[in-house]
């Protein structure tokens, strides 16, 4: 005989599962992006610390972006630290809930 039971927090579970995976990765983009910026000061600082021309420019604009990257992925950070709360709240609620029983 098959057992019926849902879980009434697997909802809330595998949106919290969906959520860790989602900020995983981005906390493997963000360390990736750093290495790179980091190589990339290292090599600067090998040349002396000083960059010609061009490349003043370009370190420049991708400070910039680097910049406006890392606000974005803050307020993401945020946004999904905001959903992860609510995401624990409806998880204790619901097992909350499941304690009580009918």
């Amino acid at each position: 005989m098959a057992h019926g039971y849902v879980r009434p927090d697997g909802t809330a579970l595998s949106e919290l599962g969906e959520l860790l995976q989602h900020v995983g990765e981005e906390l493997a983009a963000w360390r990736r992006r750093s290495l790179k910026a980091e190589a990339e000061l290292a090599e600067a600082r090998s040349k002396g610390g000083v960059l010609a021309g061009p490349e003043l420019i370009q370190a420049r604009q991708r400070a910039i972006e680097l910049d406006v990257e890392g606000h974005a992925l803050q307020q993401r950070i945020t946004a999904a630290r905001d959903r992860l709360q609510l995401l624990a709240t409806r998880l204790a609620f619901l097992e909350n809930e499941a304690g009580e029983g009918p």
